[in-house]
């Protein structure tokens, strides 16, 4: 949730905006590109981040009567946004106000992260979160495959191994997967191993091919290319705009 600015993050073709009125729900792990987009040094970005258990949600979801049935069909998007709602905002703000009693912390956050969960649920992005929870449910066994590929996203694409561990057939894998992740497995890990690349670049000042080896490239052109193609300039020339931007040195001549 954000209190103050607005960001846009972009998941394959698909981008998600959200600002102090809307709030933002990931429930799976993707390779997202981000961007904060109103920001100024009066009015500065602000966001809470709340990372939630699935058990907390599966304890709750049993408490509510939430049917499982409905529930276990096809996969869900991994990212959604939607309104946020005065009791949202109320129970988040209470959160953030126990910073200023840190002897309430401990008795009182799990409470209000329970009601925050709780309005969660109740809400338009209840279902993504519900399905997570569920551990036969399409979206958890995707999540399986992604723990895995995230895992090894460097090394060669394993489909059936991926589907054993997801207990999916291959096909099946493919279209949930696409659902939940708006990409194939395959351009799930090049995602993955182009943002791991940059950020060697970047914050390991690495060249350009050791990157790329280190990601999983065979090929350095290869690399170069889809590099370009990701992030809209080759590795070294996207460096350089980067640090130039920021007001660092270069690491290229």
């Amino acid at each position: 949730m954000l209190a103050q600015g607005s960001k846009r993050l972009l998941l394959g073709g698909e981008a998600y905006v959200y600002d102090p009125n809307t709030y933002l729900v990931v429930s799976q792990h993707l390779p997202v590109s981000g961007q904060v987009i109103d920001a100024t040094p009066e009015l500065p970005y602000l966001a809470i981040r709340l990372e939630y258990d699935t058990k907390e949600l599966a304890s709750l979801m049993l408490g509510m009567g939430m049917k499982s049935q409905t529930l276990k069909q096809g996969a869900s998007r991994g990212i959604v946004t939607a309104d946020v709602t005065p009791s949202l905002l109320d129970a988040m703000v209470r959160l953030v106000r126990l910073l200023d009693t840190p002897e309430d912390i401990k008795p009182l956050a799990p409470l209000t992260i329970r009601e925050i969960l709780y309005r969660l649920l109740r809400g338009p992005c209840g279902h993504q979160l519900a399905q997570l929870a569920l551990t036969d449910s399409a979206s958890h066994r995707v999540a399986r495959a992604i723990d895995w590929l995230r895992e090894n996203y460097h090394g060669p694409l394993e489909l059936d191994r991926m589907a054993e561990m997801a207990h999916l057939s291959v096909s099946a894998l493919r279209t949930h997967f696409k659902a939940a992740t708006a990409m194939s497995p395959l351009q799930y890990q090049k995602n993955l191993r182009l943002q791991e690349a940059r950020r060697m670049l970047i914050a390991e000042r690495l060249d350009a091919a050791s990157a790329g080896h280190r990601v999983g490239y065979e090929s350095a052109s290869q690399f170069s290319r889809e590099y370009a193609r990701m992030f809209g300039a080759p590795p070294a020339r996207d460096v350089r705009r980067f640090r130039e931007h920021q007001g660092l040195p270069t690491p290229f001549g």
